[in-house]
Order: structure tokens, then C-alpha cells, then sequence
């Protein structure tokens, strides 16, 4: 199926296994040559193979080992025309070469998405449908494969992407960097970021690496404000179940952001989130929850995006509540006090595309998350939550399955719960807490 929200992009006709990338970037004049080889199969018979793809010129476009194949490329979609047409099952191979200078997608709600040339080097953040500024793609939430990144830029420069650094080649004045993602990625959570960053290890990590790139003047700020981050990934594997991926890589871009980023296996925080006193310390737990809940666990459609960011909010309100901080009782009656003075015209479970990342959507599925907590008991909410990871580990997933395994840890109905928090727009009481 498509996705509600954005069908025009991705094609439901196939599935990804496997995409292989191939950059080549030159910072200053914001230049980009890839290659991109996409492995996937089909979901039925196919007489073409559509790609996302932002407006790059094409210098080669193979099929299944090297053949050429007729192909347009309009309005961001390139379609791709096998010899024959593809049989359901049949496995395919596409090889993309495109160059250009990439631009991100401009949204009148969300600002620009996907590749963002900085002053140096480059900065990737895709949500929900911005990758196709920086290779083709089958853009969509629920289609998930595994990548190869190599990446060509100037020496002075260092690249981190999704994955592990399998290997880092320097030749004349370029270095390739090569990282593998192996466990399945949607293409919204792929990134590149390039800059002349200093790479570390956060301190006592514990058995989860935590590298970061960091700009060398905000390293001692770095060092003090993510100091905790091995305590919280401790925290969320006690709640959450065991860490998904090999590692937890930290960037720090020299620039301010609105707000931090998540990608698969790592996070992209500004400037202004580093101020040597934690002042974002909160910030730091909901991205770090974001790797259980949105990158190993994924939404079938962005109509579920509450079970990203609702989930990261609430950690929030768990990292405070377990590391000396206000109760997570007391954050969520805050939260509540505060949406009361809001319109209350949302539903969390389908808040509609405008809203998709409206803040009301965090909070308020941190508050149904904080209800159910307090209806069913805090040992049988962590119960629930560490089943739902592990079942759905690297898998995509839906509200309503949620609920049906949220009903399974609960001696009592929770219909009328869910029903309140999540399908209807008035904001709900919060529960009492059960003696």
C-alpha cells in the first residue's frame, strides 16, 4: 500500500534489499557524483522501476548487471524500464550515475529537507521525505534495506554516515570513507555529514561504542554536556531492551539547529545544544530513544508517527524521572496544564501531514504512554515495552498493533484509554495512580 500521507512518494510495487553508494563530494563548490547500485525485488509484475530523485543530470542508468535501460526523469521521479517486465519474486538490480549540486526540498511546513550545503561541508537530515536530494530512492517509511556508503571528499575533512567505518582510504588529497549499515535502514534515516570535526569516543561508553565528531573548540563543552550518555543507554536497555545497532555515533555540526536529528545508529545535534552546562541534556535522551523507537522500530505509515516521537518524549520524562529529576508524574501533569490552553482539535494516532510533527503530538503521546504506564503498573509497562522492541526489532509497525499487545500486559480493558488519548481530539484527565 502507499503511504496515507505521502503517496506520491516511494512505489509499493517493489521492495528494497540493498543499496550500494557511491559519493564523491567537493565541499566548496557544493558538487556531487554518485553512483548509485540498488538491489530489491518484486512485490508484483513490474514493467517499470520508479525511483525518487531530485533534478541531478544522469550520465548512465544500467539494469541487472551493466545493460542500459530506457528511463525518464521528471519531476523528481525516475523510472526505469527493464528490457522485460519484472515477474512478482524476481530479484533486479538498478545502477544510477548522476551528478550535480544538490538541493534540498523546500516544504512550506518543515523548512528544507535532506543534503544542506554549510559553510563547511555538509549536513543530511531526510524526514520524512527529503532523501531524494541526494540519491534515488524508494522513498517510503516502511521499505527497509541495508547500505554500503562510500564516501569521497577532501582530506582536511571528516565524513561520518549511517553504520561502521569499515575502512578509510587516503590517496592524493582525498580520503574515502566506507561505512556499512547492516541492519535494514529506511531511506529517511540514511545520512552523510561531512566537516572538519574531531573524532572521539564519548568517555566510559560501556559495551556500546559511542564515538562522535565534534568541532575541536565545543570538545570541552561536548565532553561535560554528553558525560551521562552511557548512563542513559544503560537507563533505556534496562527499559527498552538491548541497545538495536553495533554503535552510537554523536555529530556536532558548527552551526545552530532548530532542533537536533535522529538517523539510524546516530544523531546530529547543533552547535547551540552544546553549552557546557547540559541545558539539552533532555534532548540528548530523546535522540538516543530514538534509535529503539523509529529507526529499529519504523512506522508502516507516517500516520503512526507517534510511535516515534511520542516514545522519545516520554523518555525524556524516564531520564529525568530515574536520574534525579522531576517525576515523570509531574512532567506529565506540567504537559497536560499546558495543552489545556491549546486548541484541542488533534488526534494523535492520525494527526493529518501538517501536523506531523506538530509538538502536540509529542506530548500528547507521551501522555497516553504516561496513562497507560499509570493504569497498568510500571513492571508490567516495561514488560510491554521491551516485548514491543523485541518482536518488532528492525521491523515496521502500526498503532493498532501497539494496542493489541498493549492489551496483553493489562489485567483490565484499555479500549476506553486508547480511545481518548490517541482517537479523539479532546485532551483526557490523566489517571489516577492505582494503589
Amino acid at each position: 500500500m502507499t503511504d496515507s500521507y505521502l503517496p506520491q512518494h516511494g512505489d509499493s510495487g517493489y521492495r528494497t534489499t540493498e543499496y550500494d553508494l557511491e559519493l564523491d563530494y567537493l565541499p566548496h563548490t557544493g558538487r556531487l557524483a554518485g553512483r548509485a547500485r540498488i538491489t530489491g525485488v518484486a512485490e508484483r509484475a513490474l514493467s517499470e522501476v520508479a525511483l525518487d530523485l531530485g533534478q541531478f543530470r544522469l550520465t548512465k542508468v544500467l539494469v541487472d548487471g551493466g545493460r542500459p535501460a530506457k528511463y525518464t526523469h521528471r519531476g523528481d521521479k525516475l523510472r526505469i524500464r527493464p528490457a522485460r517486465p519484472l515477474r512478482p519474486g524476481a530479484a533486479f538490480t538498478v545502477e544510477v550515475r548522476y551528478t550535480g549540486v544538490p538541493h534540498p526540498v523546500r516544504t512550506r511546513d518543515w523548512g528544507d529537507l535532506g543534503w544542506e550545503q554549510l559553510e563547511e561541508g555538509a549536513l543530511v537530515a531526510s524526514q520524512p521525505h527529503g532523501a531524494r536530494s541526494w540519491f534515488p530512492c524508494n522513498d517510503r517509511p516502511d521499505d527497509k534495506a541495508v547500505y554500503r556508503f562510500a564516501v569521497t571528499a577532501p582530506s582536511p575533512y571528516t565524513v561520518v554516515a549511517n553504520g561502521a567505518l569499515v575502512s578509510r582510504t587516503i590517496s592524493a588529497s582525498t580520503t574515502t570513507w566506507v561505512y556499512e549499515q547492516c541492519a535494514p535502514m529506511a531511506t529517511y534515516l540514511a545520512t552523510v555529514q561531512i566537516g572538519p570535526y574531531e573524532l572521539v569516543d564519548v568517555p566510559h561508553a560501556g559495551p556500546v561504542p559511542q564515538p562522535a565528531a565534534v568541532p575541536q573548540a565545543l570538545l570541552g563543552r561536548f565532553e561535560h554536556d554528553f558525560a551521562r550518555q552511557p548512563q542513559m543507554m544503560t537507563v533505556f536497555q534496562d527499559l527498552f531492551g538491548p541497545y538495536p545497532f553495533d554503535d552510537y555515533a554523536v555529530v556536532v555540526v558548527d552551526e545552530e539547529l532548530d532542533v537536533p536529528v535522529e538517523a539510524q545508529g546516530l544523531s546530529i545535534f547543533g552547535a547551540n545544544h552544546v553549552d557546557g552546562r547540559r541545558g539539552s541534556e533532555r534532548l540528548v535522551a530523546h535522540e538516543l530513544a530514538h534509535q529503539w523507537f523509529g529507526n529499529s522500530l519504523t512506522v508502516a505509515d507516517w500516520r503512526h508517527i507517534w510511535l516515534n516521537e511520542g516514545f522519545a518524549k516520554y523518555a525524556e520524562w524516564l531520564w529525568s524521572e530515574i536520574s534525579g529529576g522531576p517525576s515523570a508524574a509531574g512532567m506529565a501533569a506540567t504537559s497536560r496544564a499546558r495543552l489545556s490552553m491549546m486548541r484541542q482539535d488533534l488526534r494523535v494516532a492520525d494527526p493529518g501531514l501538517r501536523r506531523l510533527f506538530d509538538d502536540r503530538v509529542y506530548e500528547r503521546g507521551a501522555l497516553t504512554l504516561h496513562a497507560l504506564r499509570t493504569e497498568i503498573g510500571h513492571a508490567a509497562f516495561v514488560g510491554l515495552l521491551r516485548e514491543w522492541t523485541a518482536t518488532h526489532r528492525h521491523g515496521v509497525v502500526t498503532t493498532e498493533e501497539f494496542i493489541a499487545m498493549a492489551r496483553r500486559h493489562s489485567a483490565r480493558p484499555l479500549d476506553k484509554l486508547f480511545t481518548m488519548w490517541l482517537y479523539e481530539t479532546k485532551l483526557p484527565a490523566l489517571p489516577q495512580q492505582r494503589r
